[in-house]
């Protein structure tokens, strides 16, 4: 019988040393890393000019938003960035739609903090509309969300892995999308 004992407990441990439940905002926070990546950020900017790179300088080429978000009638984003990555290192990253968010809502959050982030990815006239459960699918499948982790040659992916960035994402969706400490 004691024997019985401790094999049960020793299958029941690993269920025992899990890992502790977050909070919503303490997922968000963690998500966050991902929202504040130069994937992310050189993209979602306060004003009409991209940025590029790791070091977030403005995009070459004069490149501007334009009233359709995808670039102006000279310079279209699609000149140069086509539905797939570049072969080369540094050449033009692609996904389909490749575009900025249009100018009424630009989804700006470049020096946000978390609390203010939060609530301006939740904001339904920030966001272009989205309630909670399309953020969801938003951040799990919009090709140009899923590019950040293959940003193509000589490119940095975020620093998590993008399963774990949506399941933040959830958690904190889930957890009533807290945007308090």
């Amino acid at each position: 019988m004691s024997r019985l004992i401790a094999c049960a407990v020793f299958l029941a441990a690993p269920a025992f040393a899990q890992k502790p439940q977050l909070g919503s905002f303490e997922a968000f926070r963690k998500a966050a890393v991902v929202l504040r990546h130069p994937r992310c950020l050189n993209c979602h900017i306060p004003g009409d000019r991209p940025m590029t790179g790791p070091d977030a300088t403005l995009h070459p080429m004069h490149v501007k938003r334009g009233a359709d978000s995808s670039g102006t009638p000279v310079v279209r984003c699609t000149t140069c960035h086509q539905e797939t990555n570049g072969e080369l290192p540094h050449s033009p990253p692609g996904s389909k739609e490749w575009k900025l968010p249009p100018p009424a809502r630009p989804m700006a959050w470049v020096g946000l903090d978390d609390q203010k982030l939060c609530a301006a990815i939740l904001s339904p006239k920030v966001n272009g509309g989205m309630t909670r459960d399309k953020l969801v699918q938003h951040m799990d499948s919009d090709p140009r969300v899923l590019w950040s982790w293959e940003p193509g040659p000589g490119r940095e992916a975020p620093p998590i892995a993008h399963r774990e960035f949506v399941e933040l994402i959830r958690i904190w969706i889930e957890k009533g999308a807290s945007c308090a400490a």
